[in-house]
């Protein structure tokens, strides 16, 4: 096992009180397995990736572990945590191609990066210039200031920073929604290929984009309002969901062929409910199509067949 996450619990500090952006978080992810996180905007795809690797204030750890390898990370203490970050679990930030430093060039940039970790720039530069030939850029980047590159080759720089020492989990937060579709292809192709050369070990990669997900991911992980939905194999999530909310997400989808001008694309109704105080029982209970009674209790987040986990008491008793 890859990734172990349990209970995990992380909550944004406002005047007004706690931000329930996660709030009990348990799932795992395989060796070798590349896990799509998707939702609605503000559902807690990033707070919850960034509980794992880089919690910095307002966002304070409430309770819960992570484990990595069967190591167990100390995601609650930002300095312990130094110690993983870069090599054994590492990140591809939201607007990572903004994450360079500009004043720097490139290749000065990563010799301080490696240093911080103890690691010979020099030792390190062979790997270095044969990552840069696997994504396809040229070595004389490493001379060059951010501001030089374009998105794409930004996006494939940050990606090789990221992998440089092989790190056994790495995070791929929206890394394509700046870049035109057919750079969109060549990065995603590339997030594959690097899992496939073992360069790392496993992803977790987050975006908006659930055809991504489609044609990537082993299995997604569906969140809503802070808490996890449902998670199973890619294909039944895309083609025979159980939550009702992940049912709706998939059915909103533009599908190939389909005139809108003859069948009106439709949303999910109502609105996500405020984190500050947010509703007992089901957090989609009331825009629930399917909600009765008992959604007035929180439903647990339970495996109704193998690696297919659900939080639904319809579902539940369906397979009481």
């Amino acid at each position: 096992m890859s990734l172990k996450v349990e209970n995990l619990k992380a909550y944004y500090q406002t005047l007004r009180g706690d931000v329930k952006a996660l709030d009990g978080a348990t799932f795992t992810i395989k060796d070798g397995e590349i896990m799509g996180l998707a939702g609605e905007s503000g559902c807690g795809k990033t707070t919850l990736v960034h509980s794992m690797i880089y919690l910095t204030p307002p966002l304070r750890f409430v309770e819960g572990s992570v484990e990595l390898d069967d190591e167990e990370l100390p995601v609650w203490d930002m300095d312990r945590m130094n110690t993983f970050r870069f090599k054994k679990i590492s990140i591809i930030p939201q607007y990572a191609m903004n994450a360079m430093n500009p004043t720097r060039k490139i290749g000065k940039m990563i010799s301080e990066l490696l240093e911080s970790r103890r690691v010979s720039f020099k030792k390190t530069l062979p790997e270095l210039k044969r990552r840069l030939d696997l994504v396809e850029l040229t070595h004389d980047v490493l001379n060059m200031y951010p501001i030089e590159l374009s998105g794409g080759m930004k996006q494939r720089m940050v990606l090789v920073i990221s992998t440089l020492l092989n790190p056994s989990l790495l995070i791929a937060d929206e890394i394509t929604s700046a870049l035109d579709v057919s750079t969109q292809k060549a990065v995603v192709e590339m997030l594959v290929e690097f899992r496939n050369r073992k360069i790392v070990k496993s992803m977790i990669v987050i975006t908006h984009d659930i055809s991504i997900l489609y044609q990537i991911t082993d299995s997604i992980l569906v969140m809503y309002a802070g808490k996890l939905s449902e998670k199973a194999s890619t294909d039944v999530i895309i083609n025979s969901p159980r939550h009702p909310y992940t049912k709706l997400l998939i059915s909103s989808l533009p599908k190939v062929g389909v005139k809108y001008s003859e069948k009106i694309l439709k949303g999910i109704p109502g609105n996500t409910p405020l984190l500050l105080n947010p509703p007992v029982g089901c957090r989609f209970r009331e825009r629930c199509p399917v909600a009765f009674d008992k959604c007035l209790e929180e439903p647990p987040f339970i495996e109704i067949k193998k690696d297919h986990f659900v939080a639904c008491w319809k579902e539940l008793e369906k397979n009481a």
